[in-house]
């Protein structure tokens, strides 16, 4: 008896130890059956052994188990909560939905975890006692999507019970699966979508007007049922409970957590990697991207990253392009210049000894000779507190005319707004190598873990500084023409980069104008992330910084429709047009600030 009990203990402690490590949590407690956890919050409640302490039994809490832990460790509760559909049977659906995705990204990774979960399954579909509409479109729903998510094989005894229902559903959802398993990573997306399907489907209503009919047609049979039979299927029921719906979301009542708990939760791996820095600024309306590690990022300015010889001759490069666009480019300046200083507000100094001969004075020379010629002078009065800073897509994409375009139309933006008194900053976004550098070495090191967020080494440019004069930092300009330097871009942590740079500034007025030939790539983030991973965190940024800051962003897509991405943005498809796009953009903003306050 002893032997027993120890056992019983020792399989616990066993089965602690495994939700532990797969929830990355430590912290975590696991109580069984009715047993008190000290807390509801952090905690994972499993079924009672002692009432069953038998084999399969044991086999059910282990696949129980793991796929309560992927849950705690895959699913944002808040994000969850905020998809929810209404409707007690859609609630169910999409409980289920939420498990397989999870238990998806956790047993492509365990394959232990993978093999109890399969085999609990089979178990449980091969006892199924299914009764009524609702129980066969519950199942239906879950073997429909562990054969398209898990690859799971199609059982032919529950095939053959829910074949209708399973042809509905694949009539419903057949051109969205594909887009589901692509968004298996971003729970959000995935969250949202699998929503509004399960919502579509209107099965409430369904399953009510069906137990109406029902209800009449079978209320004999239902009275004549065995009482043995009616027990079964409660213990089914029961069983489903447990798995399908308290796993999808783990004890939702009594872990539910505040505002604060919920955003430790989405750091979770975080915290498993020590060479995973928290980043310091804000998160722009992101807390699901990462970068795995920022130790070889790197901020330089362009002289650092060539010999002054070697900037000298790039920037003699430069100018013989400008030679050949030299009569576009005068007028461009020229335009430039005089859009602005129309666009400043303007005085007179009057009754002055030289100057332009103030005509509105005539009449009284004219009536007394001697009174002397009245002259006045035009006073101008800079722009107020202005900062532009052009921020330069430096990929690979971008080599030959276009990043020539780009630093031309800088440089000309550069020299005409420094004669408005207006300050000009020039930055570039690129990465110090193809596909991950030093930061997929070093996650290839640590065992690949899964989920690393950004898997690149970022280089950010500094080609001319605020507070530089344009003729001290002209030949830096020359460097986007180098070989070798233009590589995969990273739009989003660019934007922040290039934001917070602006938001150390003191001027009251800050204009960001981004200058890109496409959507964000880097191979390496791609490939071990969601395939939307960069553009998803681009999208947020931007509308962050739109919505939240002071900063006005506009952007310019080069070939590339980057209005999806940008409130404020035009496309060009011949990089002749960029000159003529930045400077009609730039001054129909001043002409916008003029009509409205800059807060």
């Amino acid at each position: 008896m002893e032997n027993k009990k120890d056992k019983l203990e020792n399989f616990k402690t066993a089965i602690s130890s495994t939700v532990r490590s797969l929830t990355n949590s430590q912290k975590l407690e696991i109580s069984f059956g009715n047993q008190q956890s000290k807390t509801e919050q952090d905690s994972i409640r499993l079924p009672d052994l002692q009432q069953n302490n038998n084999k399969l039994n044991y086999e059910e809490i282990r696949a129980i188990a793991d796929s309560k832990s992927l849950n705690y460790r895959f699913s944002d509760k808040k994000i969850y909560k905020q998809f929810e559909p209404e409707g007690n049977i859609s609630k169910k659906l999409y409980n289920i939905s939420e498990k397989i995705r999870c238990e998806k990204i956790g047993t492509s990774y365990f394959k232990g975890v993978k093999n109890n979960i399969e085999k609990f399954y089979y178990k449980r579909i091969s006892e199924l006692d299914l009764k009524n509409s609702e129980d066969k479109i519950i199942e239906s729903f879950e073997n429909y999507l562990r054969i398209k998510f898990l690859d799971f094989e199609n059982e032919n005894k529950i095939d053959k019970k829910l074949k209708t229902y399973k042809k509905d559903l694949n009539d419903k959802f057949k051109n969205k699966i594909s887009e589901l398993k692509e968004c298996t990573l971003d729970q959000e997306k995935f969250n949202s979508l699998i929503s509004k399907l399960i919502s579509d489907m209107s099965l409430d209503e369904i399953i009510d007007e069906e137990e109406k009919k029902d209800e009449k047609n079978d209320e004999n049979e239902s009275q004549s049922k065995p009482q043995n039979q009616d027990q079964k299927a409660k213990e089914n029921d029961e069983k489903y409970e447990e798995m399908s719906i308290d796993s999808g979301v783990p004890d939702l009542e009594n872990q539910a957590k505040d505002s604060d708990q919920a955003e430790q939760e989405l750091e979770i791996e975080d915290n498993s990697r020590p060479d995973l820095k928290k980043r310091g600024n804000t998160n722009f309306g992101d807390l699901k991207y990462k970068s795995y590690t920022e130790e070889f990022d790197e901020v330089i300015k362009a002289e650092e990253l060539e010999s002054e010889n070697e900037l000298l001759r790039l920037r003699k490069s430069l100018d013989q392009q400008l030679l050949q666009l030299r009569s576009f480019i005068s007028k461009l300046a020229n335009k430039l210049q005089r859009k602005l200083l129309a666009k400043q507000n303007r005085s007179w100094n009057f009754d002055l000894e030289e100057g332009l001969l103030d005509t509105s004075k005539l009449p009284r020379v004219i009536m007394d000779p001697f009174n002397s010629l009245s002259f006045k002078k035009e006073k101008d009065i800079e722009f107020k507190d202005t900062l532009v800073t052009i921020l330069i897509d430096n990929s690979g994409s971008m080599r030959g005319k276009p990043i020539s375009v780009a630093a031309i139309c800088a440089d000309i933006l550069s020299r005409t707004l420094e004669r408005c008194m207006v300050k000009v900053e020039i930055l570039g976004f690129t990465t110090k190598h193809w596909k991950g550098g030093s930061s997929r070495e070093k996650w290839m090191k640590n065992d690949k873990p899964n989920l690393p967020g950004r898997l690149n080494d970022l280089r950010h440019i500094i080609y001319k500084s605020a507070d530089n004069p344009w003729r001290q930092t002209k030949n830096n300009m020359g460097l986007m023409l180098k070989e070798g330097l233009l590589k995969e871009n990273i739009d989003g942590e660019a934007l922040k980069w290039a934001f917070n740079k602006m938001n150390k500034r003191k001027e009251d007025r800050k204009i960001l104008m981004v200058i890109s030939d496409g959507a964000p790539v880097d191979d390496s983030t791609l490939s071990t992330n969601t395939s939307d991973y960069l553009e998803t965190n681009l999208k947020k940024t931007v509308k962050w910084i739109e919505n939240k800051s002071n900063v006005e962003l506009l952007a310019i897509g080069i070939g590339h429709d980057v209005t999806r991405y940008y409130s404020k943005a035009v496309k060009i498809t011949d990089v002749q047009d960029l000159g003529d796009v930045m400077i009609n953009q730039l001054t129909d903003l001043f002409v916008e600030n003029n009509k409205t306050t800059i807060h």
